[in-house]
């Protein structure tokens, strides 16, 4: 299949940002976004870059009823002398297909999504920012379209991508945040949907994590379902600890997400000579250690932060602490070694970095 552009007017696009150090994140889209349509019998066809506009959408369309949404989060990055890289782009589009197999929604062909993204990219290059720490957020998603009621998988289908420029995502930057641990509600359970990048992962948590902020804390750390022990992950990210000179991470079990950002750390950190161990961690080893003094660093990854340092925890009406609540020397390694890989400003051994632009 062959994307078509339609331009959109020159009166008719927007401003761009001119500070980008208030960009936030997800408050800006671009001018154009990519769209094709699937129809049982038919595949996918007619993709198209078009200028940006509302969906239409029947009200009965079934994405609206059961739940049939998945979706990605990937960025662009502008390096030093004004190219464009992407980071891991096709882990992205592999894990979208598992996301769609799960949901009975139809497989994506790898090679037109790749070339979808770049085409909009490269169109929408002048809205990636060049200030430190900012980049083009890029939001592929698939809807169920039929219109019908009456649950079953659709027949019908549309995915779409949308870009924007966006900075930090959590206002206070690459600084400690804090965690509150649920005790009342859990996010996923063996056999579920936790494991896939479904939009009903993202509105189930969304009460536990009103909870938490109303409290004063950032995020969710999740227990699992069946015995409200085992950590499982943060609200929008995967979760590391270091403990004594082992960095641990909860395994994928079925029930958390496989972060692209997750699997990046595990591998940089072994490559800088770290002991890693992806297995089952209670919240009650992570309090022993933080009061035997084992437990050195906390931090959740994922692709809108990167790597997120925690600095406390909060469990059963108490603070756990952790490093005094600063970044600790792990986190911030990673952090930093992951940024310049995105951003062209190093060595990137592991051939993460695609560049589509110069």
């Amino acid at each position: 299949m062959k994307i078509r552009i339609k331009n959109a007017p020159e009166h008719k696009r927007k401003q761009k940002p001119l500070d980008e150090s208030k960009l936030g994140f997800g408050k800006i889209v671009t001018d154009h976004f990519f769209n094709m349509k699937y129809k049982e019998g038919k595949g996918w066809y007619a993709p198209i870059i078009e200028p940006y506009r509302p969906l239409k959408l029947d009200p009965t369309a079934m994405c609206l009823h059961y739940g049939q949404e998945i979706f990605e989060g990937l960025k662009a990055y502008r390096g030093p002398h004004g190219e464009i890289y992407l980071f891991r782009p096709t882990e992205n589009i592999k894990r979208m297909n598992v996301s769609a197999e799960r949901l009975c929604m139809p497989q994506l062909d790898e090679e037109i999504f790749f070339e979808a993204i770049k085409k909009l990219v490269i169109l929408e290059k002048d809205w990636v920012p060049h200030g430190a720490g900012t980049s083009l957020y890029i939001r592929p998603t698939m809807i169920a379209t039929e219109a019908a009621l009456g649950v079953h998988p659709a027949s019908e289908y549309l995915f779409f991508i949308v870009v924007g420029s966006v900075g930090a995502y959590y206002p206070q930057g690459f600084s400690p945040t804090k965690m509150y641990v649920s005790q009342e509600h859990v996010r996923a359970t063996k056999g579920g949907t936790g494991n896939v990048k479904a939009a009903i992962n993202y509105a189930a948590s969304l009460y536990a994590s009103r909870i938490a902020t109303s409290k004063g804390y950032t995020q969710v750390l999740w227990l699992d379902a069946i015995e409200n022990k085992y950590i499982e992950e943060v609200g929008t990210s995967n979760i590391f600890f270091l403990i004594g000179d082992e960095l641990v991470t909860p395994p994928l079990a079925g029930t958390i997400l496989p972060g692209v950002t997750r699997n990046s750390a595990i591998r940089l950190a072994k490559y800088l000579g770290i002991k890693v161990a992806e297995r089952p961690i209670t919240i009650h080893e992570v309090i022993e250690s933080s009061h035997n003094g084992k437990l050195k660093e906390a931090f959740a990854t994922g692709t809108a932060a990167i790597i997120s340092p925690v600095g406390q925890i909060h469990y059963r009406g108490r603070d756990y602490f952790i490093n005094n609540s600063k970044t600790g020397p792990v986190a911030e390694k990673l952090y930093n070694e992951i940024l310049q890989i995105q951003y062209g400003l190093k060595e990137d051994p592991f051939g993460w970095r695609v560049k589509i632009s110069d």
